[in-house]
């Protein structure tokens, strides 16, 4: 019998991108795909979109082939590729998604060679490679493409920043890593993602977690408190570290958002929980740390008030350097984590895109 002979085509027709500023209001895209020469296992999405992933078979001319019999399984790669995450499975009428993924995914089935996974709301979680298999009963076929979020390849539409909780530096394992930036609004960096800002000129000497487990932390401006001086600008690396064990910051990746991140004009100054309640009372949620970085880095967000964000820090972003208000660099700047109980501050708020 001849075996039936698959390969993998991609095809990526990509709609417009909708790039949402601090007062969006962009419907969202959907991506479905076109080929790309010398990009043909990569598709990219921008966050709350819907987006193709594509696994279509190739066979002789004249085979005939039934969808009754065959069973499609989408899974997701770990970072360093040593866990799969199930997505789908599909066996004849009979389909099933999971986790994070569950009522977000379905197969596209544009005919009988087509196991294309289509993915609604794309979040930034959702970045990173993903695996189709397909076993009708005479072969198995592998098909991988990697997923790219807005702002996760070029670091001019993202942003990477530090990050570590009230209990204060190098006090998070790799798994409280993870929970940490997703709570803060963005995802664990990828070592490309903080290349690119290193490349970008950020400079920060408290070591961090990168998504592969690697702990490494970006110098522009070799000193002796961050290495040394002569061990040269660029990324240092301590390799790979016990993900429950050692404990470190992380660096954290976020990209446009969605919605509109605003100070809330008040009378008074707040306690945390006014803050919060504050801008419930507004229709909004209390804004995350990754909201205002992706709002200073992307939308050139600029105000020198210091409010409470969700996880209890006080910070303000500056893009214009100016006296009394970071006059040497743009920056987000960190007040720190003081007591909750202190009406000292005012609040930032996020309102999500309806």
């Amino acid at each position: 019998m001849i075996a039936l002979l698959c390969t993998a085509l991609l095809s990526l027709t990509l709609a417009s991108s909708v790039y949402s500023d601090t007062n969006s209001t962009a419907s969202t895209p959907v991506y479905t795909a076109e080929t790309e020469l010398g990009d043909q296992n990569r598709v990219f999405a921008s966050r709350g979109s819907n987006i193709t992933l594509p696994c279509r078979l190739h066979r002789q001319h004249g085979m005939s082939f039934s969808r009754v019999g065959m069973r499609i399984k989408w899974t997701k790669l770990s970072a360093d590729e040593s866990l799969e995450e199930d997505v789908l499975v599909s066996m004849g009428f009979h389909k099933k998604s999971y986790g994070s993924f569950l009522g977000r995914v379905r197969l596209l089935e544009a005919d009988d060679d087509d196991a294309s996974l289509l993915i609604s709301d794309v979040s930034l979680d959702d970045m990173g490679k993903f695996r189709c298999e397909v076993i009708d009963g005479m072969e198995d076929v592998l098909h991988e493409v990697t997923l790219e979020v807005q702002g996760s390849v070029g670091y001019s539409d993202g942003v990477v920043f530090p990050y570590s909780p009230r209990l204060g530096r190098y006090n998070l394992n790799f798994h409280d890593a993870e929970q940490a930036c997703l709570d803060q609004d963005s995802v664990v960096a990828s070592f490309d993602q903080l290349y690119g800002a290193w490349r970008s000129g950020l400079d920060w000497c408290n070591a961090g977690w990168l998504n592969d487990g690697s702990v490494q932390y970006p110098i522009t401006n070799p000193r002796r408190a961050c290495g040394g001086v002569n061990s040269g600008a660029g990324l240092r690396s301590y390799g790979q570290r016990d993900k429950s064990k050692s404990r470190y910051d992380v660096f954290c990746f976020t990209s446009a958002v969605n919605g509109r991140f605003y100070w809330l004009v008040q009378p008074d100054k707040l306690t945390f929980n006014e803050a919060a309640q504050a801008c419930q009372d507004d229709g909004a949620e209390i804004a995350k740390v990754g909201q205002m970085y992706a709002a200073w880095k992307l939308n050139g967000y600029d105000r020198c008030d210091s409010g409470w964000l969700a996880d209890g820090s006080v910070r303000y972003p500056i893009s214009r350097p100016r006296r009394n208000c970071s006059p040497t660099e743009a920056a987000v700047r960190f007040v720190g984590f003081p007591d909750k109980k202190q009406k000292l501050f005012g609040v930032y708020c996020f309102k999500g895109q309806q």
